[in-house]
């Protein structure tokens, strides 16, 4: 997956909504920091807490303070050159983990387990990443491994129909893991690429839900050592901070590889994007804007740096 294509306007205007309350606190809170060459430590702190309170997080919001404590404006500080200043600060801290989703693996196919818990876009996502796979001119397969919710398997048909992509389902309530072995046994046989597989959300029994994951990844070992290649969380940037603390359950459970934020449009708090990148540095394969097909794409720092900082 490259980041070949750059989003067309709707989808960026898309993003620049998402990021707007966002960027409307920080910028807000900048009112009358002008005619200084440096900024005092009151206006720093002003600055912090706007950061926080944009769900920049703490670290990141300490980081961005103390660069701006360092630099020297050339020109009578204003918001403008403030704002700069800290794009470029989001923008250092969201480069080493822009790192898109490449179907690499030898042999084939690329396993790629997606969990997220119930409500995050979880299973739309998976049908956007096939999509978006079929436009690099791979060939996917999709794993109906959420066998808890019959809704689950249903929806991932609906889009695997819609997407014209095979599909490997079992009943509701049935094993998980003979699911994603047939699965990998199919995608074999067929030289499919890539294979997507959907897994259950529930962390309400953390315990059941990580014996549920093992059990899929000793299979899969058998199969292949390699696999799963990748281990992708759906997070809903809806939820702020609180998507900080899926990160450290679903690594506990399930050794999470790589990050998808969705939800980006409309009242999101895209601010946890940065949190996320200076709390856990695991990489952010994509972002989702919206619930068309094509609504997902290749996670770009600089972009977002910008529209955060309300200056793109």
């Amino acid at each position: 997956m490259s980041d070949e294509g750059a989003p067309n306007d709707a989808w960026s205007e898309r993003l620049f909504g998402g990021f707007r309350k966002t960027s409307e606190r920080l910028t807000g809170n900048l009112a009358g920091i002008v005619g200084k060459t440096r900024l005092d430590d009151g206006q720093l702190d002003d600055i912090e807490d706007a950061l926080i309170m944009s769900d920049l997080g703490p670290r990141a919001a300490a980081r961005i303070r103390e660069r701006l404590a360092e630099e020297r404006f050339e020109r009578d500080a204003d918001e403008r050159a403030i704002m700069e200043v800290v794009a470029r600060e989001i923008a250092d801290i969201l480069r080493p983990v822009a790192r898109p989703l490449d179907v690499v693996a030898f042999p084939r196919p690329q396993v790629i387990l997606v969990i997220g818990v119930n409500g995050s876009g979880k299973t739309t996502t998976i049908a956007k990443l096939a999509h978006l796979f079929q436009e690099q001119d791979y060939s996917v397969m999709l794993a109906a491994g959420d066998t808890f919710r019959a809704a689950a398997i249903g929806q991932l048909g609906v889009w695997a129909e819609r997407l014209g992509v095979p599909i490997v389902k079992g009943p509701e309530g049935g094993d998980p893991a003979s699911v994603v072995f047939d699965a990998v046994k199919a995608a074999t046989d067929q030289g499919i690429d890539a294979l997507i597989v959907d897994t259950a959300g529930r962390l309400q029994n953390k315990r059941e839900l990580m014996d549920e994951l093992a059990k899929i990844r000793r299979v899969l070992g058998r199969l292949n050592p390699e696999a799963p290649h990748d281990v992708v969380l759906v997070l809903d940037a809806t939820n702020g901070q609180n998507a900080l603390s899926q990160i450290e359950i679903f690594k506990e459970v399930a050794g999470v590889s790589g990050l998808i934020m969705t939800k980006l449009d409309g009242t999101a708090r895209g601010g946890v994007l940065v949190a996320a990148a200076e709390q856990y540095g695991l990489p952010i394969h994509a972002i989702g804007v919206g619930e068309k097909i094509d609504d997902l794409r290749p996670f770009n720092p600089d972009l977002v740096a910008r529209v955060i900082a309300g200056i793109a």
